[in-house]
């Protein structure tokens, strides 16, 4: 995003807000609060007795084979990474292999979006669409049969077009969104074991914080809570393609190693993990501008988040954004400070640069602080 890239000191804390993401020791690490080993007491230790002539020999052609090694293993996870980098940018430049075969979109979704930004929208529009998506039609009669929504205990909903009924248009507004990003999450984020929960979370909040917003300025709830949902499709491509490249890449590397009988290249492949540095840089690099050209693909007709989004990725200033833009920027902003303060990774004068970056107002402030953005209420009549 522009508007936090044109201040380096925002730029910082939002990149922050990133890493905390993937994981908390990498954010804890990527802000200098990394706990340091005291090696004091050993290498006095050490000190304490002199060694024998064999044992200098012996430990300085220990340094020299070590010294070898790890030569050779810095080299190797260079040339990986290289490659999974080549790879991967390759992948962020076909946006179709991106949108149909690592998100896997389905025409369906954007049309059923399209259908309920429609002042005459009804369910009747929408039951055919949700038909064709198996995974929605479960999701939406697991919802119905919550206890907190049967209309008769003993009675359980196995139909998925009496579900849409039941659910009604606008608990749709609030469901569908939410249960499209949910669909588009990586099925896993291994070794991230958080990052599916916190990559969901923030979405869900930035979704709700963008709505309480726009209901307060008099503007469309429904947009705004769609285009805060959606805004974080570009984050989830990424994820999902890099964590996919990677695994897939270094499976086959491995194999190589052992088919060669290389043990010494297999020893040092198989100790390589994905690596956080590179995710970040890529999240950081693509997110906001894979998000424009994944919404532009969806072909929205009457649902305006395609402008919205593109200004999210490419406006320089708060002011120069579309209005509902904003307020997602806004919402952006919010989530990230609430998230570093949780984790005690800003102090107040960097809350103060990220929060003003978007002109959130005192008032603003408050009232995402009172405002519930980590759930959503439906209401069942």
């Amino acid at each position: 995003m522009l508007i936090f890239e044109n201040i380096p000191a925002a730029a910082s804390i939002y990149q922050r807000a990133a890493s905390l993401s993937i994981s908390k020791d990498f954010a804890e690490k990527q802000s200098g609060k990394v706990p340091m080993v005291n090696h004091q007491g050993s290498e006095q230790e050490n000190r304490r007795r002199e060694l024998l002539s064999v044992e200098v020999q012996a430990q300085q052609e220990k340094i020299i084979a070590d010294h070898g090694e790890e030569h050779f293993r810095k080299q190797t996870m260079q040339n990986f990474f290289n490659q999974v980098r080549t790879k991967i940018n390759s992948d962020f430049d076909n946006k179709e292999h991106l949108y149909h075969h690592v998100l896997e979109i389905e025409d369906a979704c954007p049309a059923i979006l399209d259908i309920l930004s429609a002042r005459a929208a009804s369910v009747n529009q929408i039951k055919g669409l949700a038909a064709s998506l198996p995974w929605l039609t479960l999701d939406l009669i697991n919802l119905v049969n919550k206890p907190q929504y049967r209309k008769r205990a003993d009675v359980q909903v196995t139909d998925a077009k009496l579900a849409l009924s039941y659910i009604g248009l606008d608990n749709l507004k609030l469901v569908m969104p939410t249960f499209t990003l949910k669909h588009w999450l990586p099925t896993s984020t291994a070794p991230y074991g958080l990052m599916k929960r916190k990559l969901w979370n923030d979405s869900l909040s930035i979704a709700l914080a963008a709505r309480a917003l726009a209901k307060e300025q008099g503007l469309d709830e429904f947009t705004a809570f769609t285009t805060g949902m959606l805004s974080n499709i570009g984050r989830l491509a990424v994820t999902r393609c890099y964590l996919t490249t990677f695994s897939e890449m270094h499976k086959v590397e491995l194999r190589k190693a052992f088919e060669s009988k290389d043990k010494r290249l297999h020893n040092v492949l198989s100790k390589i993990e994905a690596s956080e540095e590179l995710l970040l840089e890529q999240l950081t690099m693509r997110s906001s501008q894979l998000s424009a050209d994944l919404i532009e693909k969806m072909n929205f007709r009457r649902l305006g988040i395609t402008e919205p989004i593109f200004d999210l990725a490419y406006a320089e200033a708060i002011d120069k954004m579309h209005p509902i833009a904003q307020i997602v920027a806004k919402a952006k902003a919010f989530v990230a400070f609430r998230a570093l303060a949780k984790e005690e990774l800003i102090d107040g004068d960097e809350s103060k640069t990220l929060l003003g970056s978007v002109k959130l107002t005192p008032a603003e402030i408050t009232l995402l602080k009172k405002s519930d953005i980590d759930h959503i209420k439906l209401n069942f009549n």
